[in-house]
């Protein structure tokens, strides 16, 4: 397979170059550990452990995607939401000084809001269907970043549904139809993109969750 992205070009036959990660990855987890102290919803789980997680996922599609997996991609699930959660545009440009233009490229990419004020941020299905609409069009490598962010978040509901059932949508803005919803939406667009695995993983994990939810509540 001949294929070009990001100003890289592989022949037939060709290994993409192995990830490596240098001080920069080290400097983006400490960055995102002072921005974000935060809790998960509804529990005690450092909100680190979600952006290590989705970090961990776009790492481990190394080799199984037919572009690089790169540093700065790594760096950007990191990141993911630091611009949407802290900061809007001025937290951007703070990343782009910080860790260069393609990273915020990607990050705002990956934004369904770049709002300072989260009260001026629009309506929940008005910004989950403008992400959408733009995810379509974006890059296999911020199409990855972002099925790991959904993946990671779809595989957590499932775990907590397990133990406390209906309980888990109370979390949320928005209940199970309007998640599952969303989740579906997403699945659309991942799978005319070209990740392979990972996609047939997250319809996997939306398939269990819809199918025990349904079971419990009757």
């Amino acid at each position: 397979m001949n294929f070009k992205l990001e100003g890289y070009e592989q022949m037939p036959n060709q290994s993409p170059p192995s990830l490596h990660l240098s001080s920069r990855f080290t400097d983006a987890v400490d960055y995102a550990r002072h921005l974000h102290i935060e809790r998960r919803k509804g529990t005690e789980i450092p909100y680190m452990a979600h952006l290590i997680g989705v970090a961990s996922l776009v790492m481990g599609e190394a080799g199984h995607v037919p572009f690089p997996v790169t540093e700065d991609m790594v760096i950007a699930a990191l990141l993911h939401d630091a611009a949407e959660d802290h900061g809007g545009e001025l937290r951007l440009k703070d990343i782009e000084h910080s860790f260069g233009a393609s990273v915020a490229r990607m990050v705002e990419g990956l934004s369904d809001s770049l709002e300072e004020d989260p009260r001026r941020k629009a309506d929940w299905k008005e910004r989950r269907q403008a992400y959408l609409e733009r995810l379509s069009k974006e890059s296999p490598e911020i199409q990855l970043i972002s099925i790991a962010d959904k993946l990671y978040n779809a595989r957590a509901i499932l775990e907590d549904y397990r133990e406390i059932k209906s309980q888990i949508w109370n979390r949320f803005k928005r209940g199970r139809e309007d998640q599952l919803w969303y989740f579906d939406e997403l699945l659309k667009v991942f799978k005319k993109s070209q990740l392979g695995r990972i996609v047939s993983e997250f319809s996997r994990t939306i398939s269990d969750l819809r199918s025990l939810s349904e079971d419990q509540s009757k």
